[in-house]
This record gives structure tokens, sequence and C-alpha cells, in this order.
């Protein structure tokens, strides 16, 4: 019995990212985008809400990420997403595709909308 390997079920983790991209599934896909499990949606960044809006009754969860560092989100995407139903957690990037692979594994429902990573912080 191997105890680190981490069961996904159907489900496809973040398997890495760089600058400009993220890659799931062994396929890369241009930032930022919008995973949904067992759907990858291009995202258009903090004005695309409408992106963002049906997710309350699929997921419990969005994971924001908002690049190599962590920054706020505008208050009115905040406010609208959390009226919707919608739990909001705000991170990094990088961690938040490790938390989403986390909750994944734990077959939580969650989405996770991501903003690139810089140069600096590129690891494929």
């Amino acid at each position: 019995m191997k105890l680190t390997e981490i069961d996904f079920g159907a489900a496809q983790p973040i398997e890495g990212y760089g600058p400009g991209f993220f890659r799931l599934g062994g396929v890369v896909h241009p930032a930022p985008v919008l995973f949904v499990p067992g759907q990858v949606v291009t995202w258009g960044g903090f004005d695309d809400i409408d992106a963002l809006l049906p997710l309350a009754d699929q997921v419990d969860v969005l994971f924001i990420g908002t690049g190599r560092d962590i920054g706020h989100i505008p208050a009115a995407l905040r406010d609208t997403l959390e009226a919707a139903g919608l739990g909001v957690e705000v991170m990094s990037s990088p961690a938040a595709c490790r938390t989403y692979n986390v909750l994944l594994s734990e077959g939580r429902r969650v989405a996770i909308a991501l903003l690139p990573v810089g140069e600096a912080e590129a690891e494929a």
C-alpha cells in the first residue's frame, strides 16, 4: 500500500503552471483560466463575473488565484459571488492550485479561477 498515492477519481488535478499558463490533464491552458471539475473555461479576469456566477449551483468553494502574489479582489466581485451563495477564498495562484488539488482529492465540490504567475514563479 502506497501511503503517498492520491486518488482523484475522475477529477483532474492541476499538474503545473508557468508564465501565462496552467496545465491540467496534460493539456496547457493559457491564463487566466477557470477550472471546474470536468470543465475548462476561458476566464476574463476580475471583470468576467458572468463566468463565475453559474458556479454557485455547482460548487461550494471558489478559489481565486491572484497571480504570483496574494492580492485583493474587487469588493463588488466578492460581494456578488457571496450573495449568490458561493464561498470565495483568495490566495496566490500557486497556493490556490495546491489547495484546490487537496480538496479535489477529498471529493469536495471546488472550482478555481486563476490569474497567471510571473516569470520568477514559473515551474513546469
